[in-house]
């Protein structure tokens, strides 16, 4: 009887095992003839493929904006400081399309990424080339270099796309000395430090100098600078950090901007000379646990200081008192600070505080009696501020309604209350944000 149950127990045990061990053997057979197969197909199609060279990412981001504005945006000037035109004025009255980008990506080989971002505005200005740069891919200790156009690694916000901005238009310091939005033409270097503990990377450009404070000109070799440091980390784990210090120098030539003189009468003044620019910035953001799903809460700012020396040319097109050159220096700063609380999924609220100081600067024709400080309404000191708040509604991540209103002291003795409505919407592949 004992025998007999040993029996019958042992072929429970062996019935089962012998079993799977033919369906792993089966298994093992299917695989390898799947494998032999694959083989076979690589084989009649040649050498593999990048998928990317075949399928690259590419998005479209839709902006459109309504704007209610108390005073003529064709009017808008920073009283206190050389201005850009209209490429820091306010939006048109109205509903307008605004600034919308088209963006194709892909890795090349194994050695260069490739990235086109086409500006598209309903204005006059049309299509232009945002952003069109390589950048390599295999360099070793943590070395990467960039050629071609880009936005600058001056400061923090400079360097984000203004579809991933927490308002609506950008800070006043940001108009003052980047002229909205600083891009050039050149190479970047970059180094990301192997740490673990604290995130540190360092930084250096070369550009043409094309745009604001710089001058286009026909000139070899390169017209700007930028030297640029980043140093973040976590507390706890809730809370980061990053924190930055740039310094941009370029060396314009016959920078151009239009004043009036002191008969009321339209000018055309130029700047010739140097101009060095200090930014600090810095980020906090807060996360339950890291998880920004439900709430959160990101403080940012970022501290600016010009110095400027050299030749103005009061009216070069001689349709006033005439052309006269002279000496000219100023030093000029200029912050702001924005908090932005996520206080439920899909909804933000954020402040921004902006304030510019013009300082005092020296005007050469002035000092010498040959004209009057009159001549020079743009350029007396003044310190523009601002005022804005926000809500926003995202329905997904590839989508955002915003409403902001803002109280803005830009032009000397006339205030400004102006109401944004906007939509963002993203279409296709788009690439995570800076941090």
């Amino acid at each position: 009887m004992f025998r007999t149950l040993c029996a019958a127990a042992l072929a429970a045990i062996t019935i089962p095992a012998l079993a799977q061990e033919s369906e792993t053997s089966k298994l093992r057979e299917e695989i390898r003839q799947m494998q032999q197969r694959l083989d076979a197909l690589e084989a009649q199609s040649g050498p593999p493929q990048s998928e990317s060279a075949f399928n690259p990412a590419i998005s479209a981001i839709l902006n459109g904006i309504y704007a209610n504005l108390q005073r003529d945006p064709a009017t808008y000037r920073l009283n206190g400081f050389v201005p850009t035109l209209g490429e820091v004025a306010p939006p048109r009255r109205g509903l307008s399309l605004g600034e919308s980008e088209l963006a194709v990506s892909a890795n090349a080989d194994h050695l260069f990424r490739g990235t086109l971002i086409a500006s598209i505005s309903s204005e006059s200005d049309g299509v232009q080339v945002e952003e069109g740069y390589i950048e390599t891919l295999a360099l070793s200790y943590g070395f990467t270099l960039k050629a071609g156009r880009f936005f600058s690694g001056i400061g923090y916000q400079n360097q984000i796309h203004a579809h991933a901005w927490d308002f609506t238009d950008a800070p006043l310091a940001m108009k003052a000395f980047l002229g909205n939005q600083l891009g050039d033409d050149g190479v970047q270097l970059k180094w990301v430090a192997p740490t673990t503990a604290l995130y540190v990377d360092l930084g250096a450009e070369a550009g043409r100098g094309r745009a604001f404070p710089g001058s286009d000109r026909d000139k070899n070799g390169f017209g700007s600078s930028n030297l640029f440091a980043h140093l973040g980390g976590d507390l706890g784990e809730s809370t980061s950090w990053l924190a930055g210090l740039s310094y941009y120098q370029t060396s314009p030539r016959d920078r151009a901007y239009t004043d009036l003189d002191s008969t009321g009468a339209s000018v055309d003044n130029s700047f010739s000379g140097s101009s060095k620019l200090w930014a600090l910035s810095g980020v906090l953001k807060w996360a339950p646990d890291g998880n920004a799903a439900s709430r959160s809460f990101k403080l940012q700012g970022e501290y600016f200081r010009r110095k400027e020396d050299g030749t103005l040319t009061y009216d070069t097109r001689g349709a006033s008192l005439g052309t006269m050159s002279g000496d000219y220096a100023s030093r000029q700063s200029g912050w702001y600070l924005q908090g932005v609380y996520q206080f439920m999924p899909a909804w933000r609220v954020g402040y921004r505080y902006d304030q510019l100081d013009a300082g005092s600067a020296t005007l050469g024709l002035v000092d010498s009696g040959a004209l009057t400080a009159a001549d020079f309404p743009l350029l007396q000191p003044y310190n523009p501020k601002r005022h804005t708040a926000m809500v926003d509604w995202s329905a997904s991540e590839f989508s955002r309604v915003r409403l902001q209103l803002a109280r803005d002291y830009s032009r000397r003795g006339e205030p400004d209350n102006q109401l944004f409505l906007q939509y963002i919407v993203s279409l296709g592949a788009h690439g995570a944000h800076k941090f």
